[in-house]
């Protein structure tokens, strides 16, 4: 009865030919009455000294049971030399349950990826915090949004914060 979803696996590193991350996988989906959703895999890292990349996007959250079970986080964008990868939406919860945690967007030599939004909480339960945006490069990658509370009882999620 109780289960939770698998974790989604981690993306590829980019070859030095492309230079493109593979994207994490998401999130594995709770059981149906009570489980929680598994986490999104982190990105993969585009690009090397000699060639430039992106980083992949994370895996977005798994979801939670229907009934009880929060969502998963999503996944970390992954390090590129030209941009960094998105992080990943947390996981929607069920009807009580937490919204999950959005992924860190990846550090880019130019640019921040974003950060993933939280996921929203539907009854009773917290929204999740957005990811904060990538940095390393003069453009910072911008926070992700926090999830909404639930309908009934819960707190919105915390937005993410920019990069540094």
């Amino acid at each position: 009865m109780l289960s939770v979803g698998a974790a989604g696996g981690a993306g590829g590193s980019g070859g030095s030919g492309d230079g493109i991350g593979g994207d994490g996988g998401a999130g594995g989906t709770g059981s149906l009455i009570l489980g929680a959703g598994g986490a999104g895999g982190a990105g993969g890292s585009g690009g090397t000294t000699v060639s430039p990349g992106i980083g992949g996007a994370g895996g977005l959250g798994g979801a939670g049971g229907l009934v009880i079970g929060s969502g998963g986080s999503g996944g970390a964008g992954g390090f590129g030399t030209i941009t960094g990868g998105a992080g990943g939406a947390g996981g929607k919860p069920g009807l009580i349950g937490n919204g999950g945690d959005g992924g860190a967007g990846g550090d880019g030599g130019i640019g921040g990826g974003a950060g993933g939004a939280g996921g929203n909480a539907v009854l009773i339960g917290n929204g999740g915090n957005g990811g904060n945006g990538g940095g390393f490069g003069p453009v910072k990658g911008n926070g992700g949004t926090g999830g909404t509370g639930g309908l009934l009882l819960g707190l919105n999620g915390i937005n993410g914060t920019k990069g540094v």
